[in-house]
């Protein structure tokens, strides 16, 4: 059993951060129903690789555990079939634009006068007022607004577009998710539904921790590779013989002494205490010239696993999944399929004493659960064959 049995939530989402929340609440024990149209393909879906089942790997890792419910939400049955959901899966979230489940009479005020305790959640990336509430954008155009992009490159140079999405996930996902808890925990003591407004760019930005509070505090506005964790000092990358990197995070003054050493320096280590920036730049470019003397394996010799000096290689995502430390974590699970056999998909990395997460299965097929879903809530045969001729489930 998981932690979150007994929540129970529709999840209106689509693409990334929405799925993403709701696959982090699935994990942890909560009942997800998907309720998609089967004619507007969430992209994801058929965002390739595909396995040998044709089926989406991010589809079947960001939906694992889910149910697919099919609704048309334009018909008038589907509004009616959510309003009865809703007396039970009393735990909303959706990412359609500002006004568009008011339009569809699925909106907070309206479903609330059936479950006076529904906990509802809007996701979006500008939010649900100002002058950007409608403004289409996508993660990059997110950190952009929220002043993240600009410090966070080389000077002279443009912007890097980033790996991972940083908005979407860590700025939309995970703030919905512990919005959403934090409203659970309000109900549990007060028995009040809530409603949750979270924005992407309002998260990204308040996650510039560091640099921004220092901007409104002293002014000091946070400048490409100036600053200290943003490859202003020798915290930073550095290529190796054979064109491969190590990280450098060697700050505190120990590890810093270590990291001289191991760099056969240890004459550089006051050179490195020194807070003048002609001698930071000094100590980092004679950091960066005895990376350049010996190749990657070499490099990862010298800073073996016993070796404290905050240093490591950059990996690829394939060297990842064969680190020790994430094997040793757990961190790649088998999930099964339909068919009996599994798809090896990431883990959820928040780790209980007293309870496991719960991967079911991966994601479904567009609507695949429609009917079971319906019978559950009373629905009868005949009246499911109906709406499924008058395209209900469209």
């Amino acid at each position: 059993m998981g932690i979150l049995n007994g929540l129970k939530i529709l999840d209106f989402s689509t693409l990334l951060p929405g799925p993403y929340a709701t696959m982090m609440l699935a994990d942890l024990g909560a009942e997800v129903i998907r309720v998609e149209s089967s004619t507007r393909v969430d992209l994801i879906r058929v965002t390739p690789p595909f396995d040998k089942d044709d089926l989406s790997a991010a589809h079947g890792y960001l939906n694992r555990s889910k149910r697919s419910l099919t609704l048309n939400l334009k018909q008038a049955a589907s509004v009616e079939i959510i309003k009865t959901l809703v007396a039970e899966y009393d735990i909303v979230i959706e990412q359609f634009r500002p006004g568009v489940m008011e339009r569809l009479g699925l909106d907070y005020e309206s479903l609330k006068k059936v479950n006076s305790k529904l906990i509802y959640c809007s996701l979006t990336g500008y939010g649900q007022t100002g002058p950007y509430r409608n403004r289409p954008g996508h993660d990059n155009n997110y950190l952009s607004v929220a002043g993240v992009m600009d410090y966070s490159r080389r000077k002279g140079k443009v912007p890097t577009t980033m790996g991972i999405q940083i908005a979407d996930i860590a700025g939309g996902s995970l703030h919905s998710v512990i919005g959403i808890l934090a409203a659970v925990v309000h109900r549990e003591k007060t028995g009040e539904g809530q409603y949750i407004d979270v924005s992407m760019t309002d998260a990204a930005f308040s996650m510039n921790a560091v640099y921004g509070s220092g901007y409104l505090v002293g002014g000091i506005e946070p400048q490409p590779e100036e600053m200290q964790l943003n490859g202003g000092t020798f915290y930073d990358f550095y290529e190796t013989k054979d064109g491969r990197y190590f990280s450098v995070g060697s700050i505190e003054p120990p590890f810093k002494k270590i990291l001289c050493e191991a760099l056969g320096k240890s004459e550089l280590f006051e050179l490195g205490m020194s807070e003048q920036a002609e001698d930071q730049g000094m100590f980092k470019k004679e950091i960066k010239a005895v990376f350049l003397t010996k190749n990657y394996e070499e490099w990862l010799t010298v800073f073996d696993e016993d070796l404290e000096a905050c240093v490591e290689p950059v990996l690829t995502f394939a060297e990842a999944c064969d680190h020790p430390q994430l094997q040793a974590r757990g961190m790649i699970v088998d999930v099964p399929k339909a068919d009996g056999s599994s798809q090896k998909q990431m883990a959820t990395p928040i780790k209980f004493s007293s309870a496991k997460p719960i991967y079911q299965h991966v994601g479904t097929a567009v609507g695949e659960n429609t009917a079971e879903i319906l019978e559950g809530q009373g629905f009868s045969e005949h009246q499911i064959r109906e709406w499924k001729e008058q395209g209900v489930f469209k």
